[in-house]
């Protein structure tokens, strides 16, 4: 008995490669209405509440100041400017709170792995500690706890006649360059050409030879001689302004507001209890036979650390530490708790509250976390294929 030939359409549902595709297809159209909806919506509730939407706000006046800004801002100043000053003082705290987390994370790693017990059991301690008590409690902690405690300008604390510490932040001085400063500036940089090209010969030479160049000592002799006679040959061509107390508060010098000490602060010693961890699970997983080799050939401990142990342990610790990298500047947005001017603060906070353009704005915002995440992990990306070519 003949069976019932089967309908195109059934026979091509039986395929289940042919399933899969239908049901991404119809995924990706849901999700594409859901969006499309919800912004219909948005938009229509702004045309009820008088709100028009778009970025023609971006040129309107702002008509408020900002405690911190890296450009010159007024209160006449546009809400682009505004949004350009978030950033830069987000970029600021991300880039000062990277370079902090690693080095102190670096010192706390190694020595949690200490053969002296005090030093480990401090490194301990500390990780113990700092890993986990919540950044936000950490950031009122250096914010309300210490720095807002600290004496007010007539009795702040102070090193010698150039660094002073109150309640209304910290005051170093400001390079003030002269006449003559360019030339210090282009033999500085002849001076680091030098040192990369003589890098390059020294490697070279050590492969052809087996012999190894004192790098470092050359290497400063190469930065500071010629630098330190083109100063004296310009007369000195940087000055520095000091801060002084004039009346209640101080003049002069650089000012760093306690918002931003205490947010740096809480960021790098949060962050540096992760990145040391991870240092220490990296230097573990390096095969002990290799420590082993370079001590029989002779080789003090701390070049065994600083040319084998840590070189084969960065391929562990790098994708760990583009994770922590990646927290470090999302955290930053923690700055809106105790009114450091970053992005959140001043763009997706004020600004948002003075004009409604909340499509706009938390867009703008979103977007600007997402091109600084993909970039953080393009670089480490790199780095990471780098440090994987150089182990082989």
């Amino acid at each position: 008995m003949d069976s019932k030939p089967e309908e195109p359409i059934v026979r091509w549902l039986n395929r289940g490669r042919n399933r899969a595709l239908l049901f991404q297809i119809l995924l990706m159209l849901s999700t594409v209405l859901f969006f499309v909806v919800i912004g219909i919506n948005a938009l229509s509730n702004l045309e009820e509440q008088g709100i028009t939407s778009g970025f023609a706000f971006l040129s309107h006046k702002a008509g408020f100041s900002i405690i911190q800004t890296l450009i010159e801002y007024s209160e006449s100043s546009t809400y682009a400017e505004t949004f350009l000053v978030g950033l830069l003082n987000t970029l600021l705290i991300s880039v000062l709170g990277i370079i902090g987390a690693t080095i102190l994370g670096f010192i706390i790693g190694v020595a949690r792995l200490s053969s002296n017990w005090l030093i480990a059991q401090l490194a301990g301690i500390y990780i113990e500690i700092f890993r986990n008590l919540p950044l936000l409690l950490q950031v009122f902690f250096w914010y309300f706890t210490v720095l807002r405690s600290l004496p007010l300008p007539r009795g702040s604390l102070h090193i010698g006649d150039w660094l002073f510490l109150n309640i209304r932040g910290i005051y170093v001085p400001r390079p003030l360059p002269h006449a003559g400063m360019n030339w210090l500036l282009i033999v500085f940089l002849m001076s680091i050409v030098a040192i990369t090209l003589f890098k390059i010969w020294a490697w070279k030479y050590k492969e052809r030879t087996g012999e190894e160049l004192p790098f470092i000592r050359i290497s400063l002799a190469i930065l500071f001689v010629p630098t330190v006679i083109t100063w004296c040959a310009t007369g000195g061509p940087l000055h520095w302004e000091l801060p002084s107390l004039q009346g209640l508060n101080f003049n002069g010098g650089i000012t760093v507001i306690p918002e931003l000490a205490a947010l740096l602060l809480a960021l790098v010693v949060y962050t540096a209890s992760f990145i040391a961890e991870i240092v220490r699970s990296g230097i573990l997983s390096v095969n002990p036979a290799q420590t082993e080799a370079a001590r029989a050939l002779g080789l003090p401990q701390r070049k065994i650390l600083r040319l084998v142990v840590i070189p084969q342990a960065m391929r562990m610790i790098i994708p760990q530490m583009t994770s922590q990298y990646l927290n470090l500047v999302k955290n930053s947005s923690l700055a809106t708790a105790i009114g450091y001017p970053d992005l959140v603060s001043v763009f997706a906070g004020t600004s948002l509250n003075q004009t409604g353009q909340a499509i706009e704005i938390i867009a703008m915002t979103m977007a600007v976390y997402l091109i600084l995440s993909l970039l953080i992990s393009w670089l480490m990306n790199r780095y990471n294929e780098r440090a994987l070519l150089l182990e082989r």
